[in-house]
């Protein structure tokens, strides 16, 4: 495997990460290119969707906004609502999820929330669908469409994600109910390898579902999350990540999808978070944008990262550093934990606390703005923001 440092390997060329891929220009059902130096003839599929999928794209990666991941399982969701003592019922999501969306000028600062499936079908406490209520914002409706990470038999102990029977189906479905980009996520763990069969089965996994995904109207967020979980050093994570990353890339460029049309949602390159040695904001950012710059074609509209356990200030001043300098991506966040924990914890299940709740979700929306804008000072951020929230084999 070639070194991790960032002075030695080589910046790829673009035609290494293609792999064949041609830009698209009109929106068809089929374009064939008849190169003159091959005898073979290459084939790039683009959906009827084409058009519509790069609009969509670009309106979540504009300028100063981002996702809020709020498509946590109702399981997950459950857990949550006990950390304020409240009991994991339809009406208690419903409404910790009315809260949310409803949240005044949140579209100033969101692009996109990802849903779980019963938030897209759901309606707000005053009977609202949530979808309304998010397109009123300005927000693009995205929906959660894998079933989970599950055992992967003849790994080292490593997962794989479920969900692609039936997903076209369902898919088509969410279009209709006006979700407009979807979300799958898989994990690479880098204790216990990563084994060749488990970063294969991540990357081939999230090409299928993004070539189905766009195939019925929904931009796929392609998430190769590289856990947090180890020791190991900010190097380690780097050489892991740019195996991932190549490989994703390979197979969504030999599943034809759409590089426009897509989003990425990766992990930061930071040290495993049981490493003692901690990687300041702009290391974080060196390595990070160096790592992007080798493997994601500059075609990707938006880089949405997750933010994978860091406490709420980290994650916002790890994005300001990359947007220090302008970059050939829209360089942002999609962030879940680190936009709701304060706010969570503020509203505590009571009614009388809803405004404070909203007050303390903006207050990080907009934070998040300005690091996506590279203009954040982290100034004024409370002690409760600055606490980690890395949970050890977390899942979802």
């Amino acid at each position: 495997m070639a070194s991790a440092s960032l002075k030695s390997s080589p910046v790829l060329d673009k035609l290494e990460w293609v792999k064949g891929q041609s830009l698209r220009q009109p929106s068809v059902s089929a374009v064939r290119c008849h190169p003159t130096a091959a005898p073979s003839t290459l084939t790039i599929r683009a959906s009827s969707y084409s058009d519509e999928l790069v609009k969509t794209a670009k309106t979540v990666a504009s300028p100063g906004r981002g996702i809020l991941a709020m498509d946590e399982s109702n399981a997950t969701c459950g857990k949550r609502l006990d950390s304020i003592g409240l009991e994991n019922t339809e009406a208690n999501r419903q409404a910790y999820r009315t809260l949310l969306v409803t949240a005044p000028e949140l579209g100033k600062y969101i692009s996109g929330a990802i849903l779980f499936e019963e938030t897209l079908y759901q309606s707000t406490v005053d009977g609202e669908k949530i979808v309304d209520v998010l397109v009123k914002q300005g927000i693009v409706p995205g929906i959660k469409v894998d079933k989970g990470l599950v055992p992967l038999p003849g790994s080292n102990n490593e997962s794989w994600c479920q969900g692609l029977d039936g997903l076209a189906s369902r898919a088509a479905a969410y279009y209709q109910q006006g979700a407009r980009f979807a979300k799958w996520r898989t994990v690479v763990s880098i204790p216990n390898g990563p084994s060749a069969l488990a970063v294969k089965e991540a990357a081939w996994g999230l090409a299928r579902y993004a070539a189905v995904s766009q195939d019925n109207g929904l931009v796929p967020i392609v998430e190769p999350e590289i856990l947090l979980d180890g020791e190991h050093g900010i190097d380690r994570t780097f050489e892991v990540a740019q195996k991932v990353w190549a490989e994703v890339f390979f197979y969504l460029a030999e599943n034809n999808v759409l590089f426009e049309g897509i989003l990425l949602k990766p992990s930061m390159v930071t040290p495993g978070a049981e490493n003692k040695d901690k990687a300041s904001p702009e290391k974080v950012a060196e390595y990070t944008l160096s790592l992007l710059k080798r493997r994601i074609p500059p075609a990707v509209p938006g880089i949405m990262f997750l933010s994978g356990g860091q406490s709420e200030v980290e994650a916002t001043l790890n994005l300001n550093a990359m947007n220090q300098a302008p970059n050939p991506w829209h360089v942002s966040f999609s962030y879940a934990r680190a936009l709701q924990n304060t706010c969570l914890k503020t509203w505590g299940g009571r009614p009388e606390n809803v405004k404070a709740a909203q007050n303390a979700l903006i207050l990080r929306a907009k934070a998040n703005s300005l690091a996506q804008l590279g203009k954040y000072t982290g100034e004024g951020e409370s002690a409760e923001a600055k606490e980690g929230m890395f949970v050890k084999g977390y899942t979802y």
